[in-house]
C-alpha cells in the first residue's frame, strides 16, 4: 500500500445554480514532502468548515483502483488525480481494508480510519455534472476519511502500513453498505449505532435510520 499522488487546494469561488459557490475540491498533484497536520495536509484548506474538514476529517484519500471502474463509467470526462477531492490518492487500500478505528503509518504521520466520505453538491460542481452525486453513492467507492493521531511529513511513494487493527472490524464498506438505501442490513446496522464507532453527526443519522426502521 503506497500514496501515489499528494493533493492540496485553496477555496475558489464559482458559479453553480444560478449562485456563486466557495469551495476547495479543486485540488491538483503536487510535490512534496508536505506536513499532515490535526487539521489537514500543508497547503490545502476547507471552505465550509460545517462539513468539511474538522478532526475526523482531517486527511481524505481516495483509491487510484476506482479511477478504473470511474473512466469506464465516464468515458467522455478526463479523471486526474485529485478530481474526487482528495489529498491521498492511494495504491492498496480500498474501503473493503479499512475498518474504523483502524490505524496506519504514512510517512512520519499516524492516521486513523473515521468515516466513508458522503458527498455533497460540491462533487457535482467539480464534475460539472448533477448525476454525480448519487451515482458516487450507488458506486460504494466512497473513500477514506482519516483523522490525524501524529503529526509528520508525508510524500508521494510513501507506504502506508497498518500498525493497529480495531477489534470490531467494521470496515469502510461494511459503513457504505449500511448507508445504501432500499435494501438495508438492519443487523449491520444495528451493530454500527450500538459501538458507537462513527463520529457524533454520522453516528445520529445511523441511529435515526435505524429507529424509523424499527417502528
Amino acid at each position: 500500500m503506497r500514496v501515489i499522488s499528494l493533493n492540496v487546494g485553496k477555496p475558489r469561488t464559482v458559479h453553480f445554480v444560478n449562485r456563486d459557490v466557495t469551495t476547495a475540491i479543486f485540488k491538483s498533484p503536487v510535490l512534496g514532502p508536505l506536513l499532515l497536520r490535526r487539521l489537514n495536509l500543508d497547503g490545502d484548506h476547507q471552505a465550509d468548515l460545517e462539513v468539511h474538514g474538522g478532526r475526523n476529517k482531517a486527511v481524505y484519500a481516495y483509491p487510484s483502483e476506482h479511477y478504473e471502474f470511474w473512466r469506464k463509467e465516464l468515458p467522455d470526462m478526463e479523471l486526474p488525480w485529485a478530481i474526487f477531492g482528495e489529498n491521498l490518492t492511494t495504491e492498496g487500500l480500498t474501503e473493503e481494508g479499512a475498518c474504523i478505528g483502524d490505524h496506519f503509518r504514512i510517512g512520519k504521520a499516524v492516521v486513523k480510519v473515521t468515516q466513508p466520505r458522503i458527498p455533497c453538491y460540491k462533487l457535482a460542481i467539480r464534475f460539472g455534472r448533477p448525476d454525480i452525486v448519487k451515482r458516487f453513492l450507488v458506486s460504494k467507492r466512497s473513500g477514506i476519511y482519516f483523522s490525524v493521531v501524529e503529526e509528520g511529513m508525508v510524500n508521494t511513494g510513501d507506504a502506508i502500513e497498518r500498525i493497529h487493527e480495531d477489534q470490531n472490524r467494521i470496515s469502510v464498506a461494511d459503513i457504505n453498505r449500511a448507508y445504501a438505501k432500499g435494501n438495508p442490513d438492519i443487523e449491520l446496522l444495528r451493530r454500527i449505532v450500538s459501538l458507537e464507532i462513527l463520529p457524533r453527526g454520522l453516528h445520529d443519522e445511523f441511529a435515526e435510520e435505524l429507529a424509523a426502521l424499527e417502528r
